[in-house]
This record gives C-alpha cells, sequence and structure tokens, in this order.
C-alpha cells in the first residue's frame, strides 16, 4: 500500500503526475510486478496524453492565476486521480484498499501541501517554489509506479 499512499501525496500537490506515472510506467511494462492495471494504461496515446495534461498543470501551477488546489472541484479530481493510480499499483487482491487509501492521503495532502506552499510563496515567491514542489513530487510519483 506504500505505493498508494506515495501516488496520494504526490497527488494533493499534483493532480495529473500520478496518472502520467502509472501510465507511462505500464506503457514501458515497468509497473509493480503484483499490480495489473487496466490495458489501456499502456497505450501510447493514454500515455501521451497524461503526459501532456501533467506538463501543461506543472507549468500552470507557477502562474499567479492557477487557480486553489484546495477548491471543490480540484480536490475531487485529485481524489479520483489519485484512487485510480492507487487502484493501479497496488496488490492485485488490494485495488480497492489502494483506491481509497490514494484518495483519502490525497485529500489530507491537498490541505497540507496549499498550507506549506502558500507560507513558502510569501518568501520566495510562486515560481520558485513551484519548482521545489516539482523536483520533490515527479520523481516520487515515477518512484511509487515503477517497478524496481
Amino acid at each position: 500500500m506504500i505505493r498508494s499512499i506515495l501516488l496520494g501525496l504526490v497527488a494533493g500537490a499534483r493532480s495529473m503526475s500520478p496518472l502520467a506515472a502509472v501510465a507511462n510506467a505500464a506503457r514501458n511494462g515497468r509497473l509493480p510486478a503484483d499490480s495489473k492495471a487496466p490495458d489501456f494504461l499502456s497505450h501510447p496515446l493514454v500515455s501521451a496524453g497524461t503526459m501532456a495534461l501533467a506538463v501543461y498543470e506543472v507549468t500552470g501551477d507557477k502562474q499567479k492565476s492557477a487557480p486553489d488546489r484546495i477548491i471543490t472541484p480540484a480536490v475531487v479530481v485529485r481524489s479520483l486521480n489519485a484512487a485510480f493510480a492507487g487502484a493501479a499499483v497496488a496488490p492485485r487482491n488490494r485495488r480497492l484498499t489502494g483506491a481509497a487509501v490514494a484518495a483519502g492521503t490525497a485529500v489530507i495532502a491537498s490541505w497540507l501541501t496549499w498550507k506549506v506552499r502558500m507560507r513558502a510563496i510569501e518568501t520566495y515567491g510562486q515560481t520558485a517554489t513551484g519548482f521545489v514542489e516539482d523536483s520533490i513530487v515527479v520523481p516520487l510519483a515515477i518512484a511509487a509506479a515503477t517497478r524496481r
């Protein structure tokens, strides 16, 4: 379940990164051995599409016009994306648990990362804090979605 928890943490900061990491791992045959993600995740168009959305989000996050991650629609999307990604990397017989754990973690992480980010923005600005956040969550998503 640690992979599902980590993907939930990532979704709290970057909603599309967990799906992009899972889709890319599926496309490359690098998902954890004990998981069985849906076959469509390994399709190159799904991988490319989720990656494009993740890049768009990472880019948009640095803009002052970016909405807060804690508005209700954003939290819903984050938790749904986390649930799907968390189920995809969970052991086959624990997919529902993986989805629930990832979704719950995403909701909590949305609030926690937002509070930390707002404090950091006061000192370091939006762009710099966004890059620091990216440097933490993107590798974490890749590590959580990829088998060793």
